[in-house]
């Protein structure tokens, strides 16, 4: 799949993106449930962060369950906001929404 371009938003995004598929790993449970919603299987995780797709899931994977959200914001002090921003930027114009 090819990628969108980069710009800042974008590569702020993709490292929240990549910010909770880290804080997921220390989750078992939740990344469990990730992956078997995703159907990705754990060993192709290197290969699926180069997906846009795989990093819109993992931002909607959060933005789907507010506890976990904000277990997320409190682990890594990344604000709510940054994710909800993350998620605008990944699933593009056709997801609507006031962003």
């Amino acid at each position: 799949m090819k990628r969108q371009k980069e710009t800042p938003a974008r590569e702020d995004a993709d490292a929240t993106a990549l910010s909770i598929l880290g804080w997921l790993a220390g989750e078992p449970d939740l990344l469990s449930r990730f992956l078997a919603l995703t159907g990705v299987a754990p060993g192709e995780v290197r290969n699926a962060i180069n997906d846009p797709g795989f990093l819109a899931g993992l931002v909607d994977f959060l933005m789907e369950h507010e506890p976990t959200l904000l277990a997320f914001s409190a682990a890594t002090g990344i604000p709510p906001e940054a994710v909800v921003h993350a998620h605008a930027v990944l699933s593009g114009p056709h997801g609507g929404g006031d962003f």
